[in-house]
């Protein structure tokens, strides 16, 4: 009961926020949104979890590299939270309005060819927009998400994901496999983010350690034979971001589940180690 009173209570205070947010304009917003990060987030995380997720990483940091990274992570958190509200211009924005896309060609013969493929990436700044850019090249996608834990906030974000950001939202979780199969062989690609950890993964190699990391792709590599595409998107400055589209990875079925989801977190390491604040650290990875 408590814990819905809270719930709620953030629920109030948010859509509180988007309505001033709206009057203010995206860019203002997404400054203020930046500030109330820096300050308020790390009262909803854990200090001790984040600093130990870093360390863990990146080890031979400094204690000033680290408290950046810690900063402008927050600061992020809070930007991406404000343009919640902004989806929809972002996604009626033309190409290269605050968007550029490095490989859109590859959507583009994606598009073409009528073969799904897997999109892997994670929780960047601003992720929303990836799933968002996908579908709106026309390549046809349904995008994994997991469901918020407040009740009330969650609402709101699932019609606003569903509406402008990918119109197949697919709830995380073993009882999604054949929804997410039958789409699969319908021609639909599927977009996820597999730097979360999952109770149904396996334990996988993560910037040297066992991290639980969910198997989705390396299963459809060996059912399908299919493609993987890692997408990328940073912040370039204020409400500006670069999404970059890389060359599809052709795994052999052959190789085991194992192999393929080792070698998926690699690429997400290389991508994290880009731009360490861009990518959000809150999340319990090593448990």
């Amino acid at each position: 009961m408590l814990q819905k009173i809270r719930y709620f209570f953030e629920f109030l205070t948010i859509i509180f926020l988007f309505l001033i947010f709206r009057i203010l304009g995206i860019k203002i917003s997404s400054y203020i949104g930046g500030k109330l990060g820096s300050m308020f987030g790390p009262f909803f995380r854990s200090k001790q979890l984040i600093r130990s997720n870093i360390i863990n990483a990146l080890p031979n940091l400094t204690k000033q590299e680290l408290e950046i990274i810690i900063k402008k992570m927050w600061n992020n958190y809070g930007r991406i939270l404000s343009e919640y509200i902004f989806i929809k211009k972002f996604r009626n924005s033309n190409l290269n309005d605050n968007l550029l896309v490095e490989g859109n060609e590859i959507l583009q013969t994606i598009k073409k060819s009528h073969e799904p493929v897997i999109f892997i990436s994670g929780h960047f700044d601003n992720f929303e927009l990836m799933a968002m850019q996908i579908e709106k090249s026309g390549v046809k996608l349904s995008a994994i998400y997991r469901p918020l834990n407040n009740i009330f906030l969650n609402k709101i974000m699932e019609n606003i994901r569903s509406k402008y950001i990918c119109k197949n939202q697919i709830k995380k979780g073993a009882a999604s496999i054949r929804e997410l199969l039958t789409m699969f062989k319908n021609g639909t690609s599927i977009a996820l983010m597999i730097d979360q950890r999952v109770s149904e993964g396996i334990s996988s190699n993560f910037f040297g350690q066992k991290a639980l990391t969910t198997t989705i792709p390396a299963q459809f590599v060996k059912r399908f034979n299919c493609k993987i595409v890692p997408i990328y998107i940073e912040r370039i400055s204020g409400v500006n971001f670069k999404m970059r589209i890389n060359e599809p990875i052709n795994f052999s079925k052959d190789e085991s589940i194992e192999k393929i989801t080792d070698d998926l977190n690699l690429y997400l390491e290389k991508m994290i180690l880009q731009k360490p604040d861009q990518w959000i650290w809150t999340h319990n990875r090593w448990k």
